[in-house]
């Protein structure tokens, strides 16, 4: 039925090119790269590409790394790297198909308040003592996805209260709200239990640094439901965009599929806020710079928010343990630094660009 609609979105968009695709697949390459080579300690990129060769099963190469670079490589960067990849990918997917279901350019996790709520969820965990921010047992996402769901719904809610139609603006401030609203509930949490002041505030500031492989197996499964119900979603993202009313002519039912993609993406954020903190803006810069670049379709935007979504996080990541010489920043102030100021572009051209 869905398929009825698609020659009038293949009308406004070729679609996903191979070329963008091949693009993509490169840029996770290249960041992956730099991020397993370089830091406080350079390894060379000839030797950890060898390395990481020699992890397919039948092949051998000489890296010339020494036993301690070795144990860099493998022990602290990898699991970094590869955490930062799925964190990036689930962070920008989820933006785009926020922006989708409720058909506004400046939806984000962070904007929503569905960063705000996953954060309450897992301090009111740390604050019981059921979880830590360096250990991510397996409860805490499904408490970072309770809290995510719940301030997606209210800011849902809110932004329509008092009128019919739910304007960018309207969402975007009810978002602004909430997110103060569960802000203020963590901040009421941390007074009440100060041991834990420490630890929760270095995990707000968005964390990679002890990335572990626990914490990639915790978020694993929740990246693959999420990526698995938005990417086959991706046709009725594009069926949405023509509005309620035009998609229910076609056989669409535009709230299921709206609901269902608004829980898949909580999901996905949640997960990630579980392991990484709070880092904000990449559900934002990555899926408009690939609108500009590619066109509105939702059938290249997802896909391709995954690959420069990941490849985006780790670069960033990568900036922020490096720029300060020792001294590594939380990687969500580098996010809030380059998303601010892009936020803002968005939010003067938002009635320029299609969602």
């Amino acid at each position: 039925m869905i398929d009825a609609v698609a020659p009038k979105q293949r009308a406004r968009s070729a679609g996903l090119r191979p070329a963008w695709l091949v693009a993509g697949a490169l840029a996770v390459l290249v960041a992956t790269l730099a991020g397993l080579a370089f830091g406080s300690a350079s390894l060379p990129p000839g030797g950890v590409a060898a390395e990481m060769l020699n992890l397919i099963p039948g092949v051998r190469l000489e890296s010339g790394l020494t036993d301690r670079e070795v144990a860099i490589l493998m022990q602290l960067r990898l699991p970094r790297v590869v955490l930062g990849l799925l964190v990036g990918a689930m962070l920008a997917l989820s933006g785009a198909a926020y922006q989708g279901a409720f058909r506004n350019p400046l939806a984000d996790p962070h904007l929503l308040g569905v960063a705000a709520g996953a954060g309450l969820g897992v301090t009111a965990v740390i604050v019981l003592g059921a979880g830590s921010t360096t250990e991510v047992p397996v409860g805490v996402p499904m408490a970072a996805f309770v809290g995510a769901v719940t301030a997606v719904a209210l800011t849902w809610l809110l932004g329509a209260a008092g009128s019919r139609d739910r304007t960018p603006a309207a969402l975007i401030l009810a978002g602004v709200a909430v997110s103060a609203f569960l802000s203020a509930a963590q901040t009421f949490l941390l007074q009440r239990h100060v041991e834990s002041l420490q630890e929760v505030y270095s995990w707000l500031l968005g964390r990679l640094a002890t990335a572990g492989w626990h914490d990639v197996l915790v978020i694993l499964p929740y990246a693959l439901v999420t990526g698995v119900i938005v990417l086959s979603r991706r046709r009725e993202l594009d069926v949405l965009t023509v509005g309620d009313a035009e998609a229910a002519s076609l056989g669409l039912h535009p709230q299921r599929s709206r609901y269902l993609l608004i829980i898949a993406a909580s999901l996905g954020t949640a997960a990630a806020v579980s392991v990484s903190g709070l880092i904000g803006f990449v559900g934002i810069i990555v899926p408009h710079t690939i609108r500009l670049l590619t066109g509105p379709s939702y059938r290249s935007l997802l896909p391709l928010s995954v690959l420069f979504g990941a490849a985006f996080l780790t670069l960033t990541d990568l900036l922020a343990r490096t720029v300060a010489g020792d001294a590594e920043i939380p990687i969500g102030v580098v996010t809030a630094f380059l998303g601010a100021p892009f936020f803002v572009l968005v939010m003067r051209t938002s009635r320029a660009v299609p969602t």
